[in-house]
């Protein structure tokens, strides 16, 4: 049974499952490779790590499709460069626009913008470089 969820995945095994080498592993030895506990691999091998059973129905696991499956699960950076009157809400979990931005002045070239969600209203913040207030003042 295989589902799309993302699973949490330590970071321990993300650092460890790079260096797999593409062979079969038996789930006790992946378990000692990357110092997880059995039931844990087993609920991720219901959940959809690539896997196969031999005619005595063991399960095995190769190390160069787990590595791939983990580098799968883990979330993927968005390198969007926000816009001037944009910011990143976490009540909506998206970047929206500000509403009525206000500029905050803190140490050095630092401002601390503070404005509203366009989507739910809440409060949200935004740092940015000092330069910015010129840009934001124009609006």
């Amino acid at each position: 049974m295989k589902t799309s969820t993302r699973i949490h995945l330590p970071q321990i095994v993300i650092v460890k499952a790079a260096g797999l080498l593409p062979m079969l592993y038996t789930p006790k030895e992946i378990c000692d490779e990357l110092g997880i506990a059995e039931s844990t691999l087993r609920d991720w091998i219901r959940k959809g790590i690539p896997h196969q059973r031999d005619n005595r129905h063991r399960i095995w696991i190769n190390g160069e499709a787990f590595a791939h499956w983990v580098t799968e699960q883990r979330k993927h950076k968005h390198n969007h460069k926000l816009q001037k009157d944009e910011a990143y809400c976490f009540h909506c979990k998206q970047i929206t626009k500000l509403i009525s931005p206000e500029i905050q002045p803190r140490k050095g070239k630092l401002v601390l913008i503070k404005g509203s969600c366009s989507i739910c209203g809440n409060t949200i913040y935004r740092g940015a470089h000092d330069d910015r207030k010129a840009e934001l003042s124009q609006n």
